[in-house]
């Protein structure tokens, strides 16, 4: 859904604050909750102005910046599960990560965990 526009944030906000109507009766005559009344009074007197905030949460991630601790563990744990993984960087760093965060961590590095196994011949396939 997209937010609403400054215009019709700006009225909003006016008459509750200039025409002193309650925060409930703004939100019927604009049909709209009144908490969005509240969150947008809260905007204008806080931050000055009625600006939509961008969606969602920023999602943080310890292994940002962590090239270098992984490349690391990879080195020294080659065979390591992704499980095993997580665990090690734990005690390198004190901050745990799941699984699937380490996994896709190791995909943008461009580190593979499935190892090639040498000198380990193929075995054919079996015709029925």
């Amino acid at each position: 859904m997209k937010p609403a526009s400054i215009d019709l944030r700006e009225k909003i906000v006016a008459a509750h604050l200039e025409r002193h109507h309650s925060i409930r009766t703004v939100a019927r005559m604009f049909a709209i909750s009144k908490s969005v009344v509240q969150k947008l009074v809260k905007q204008q007197k806080i931050e000055g102005n009625l600006q939509p905030k961008k969606p969602g949460k920023p999602r943080l991630s310890y292994l940002t910046n962590a090239e270098v601790e992984l490349r690391e563990l990879v080195t020294e744990h080659p065979d390591a599960t992704l499980v095993e993984l997580c665990e090690f960087f734990a005690d390198k760093t004190g901050n745990w990560v799941g699984r699937s965060a380490m996994g896709d961590a190791l995909r943008k590095l461009g580190l593979s965990r499935k190892k090639k196994r040498k000198g380990v011949p193929k075995l054919p396939l079996r015709e029925s």
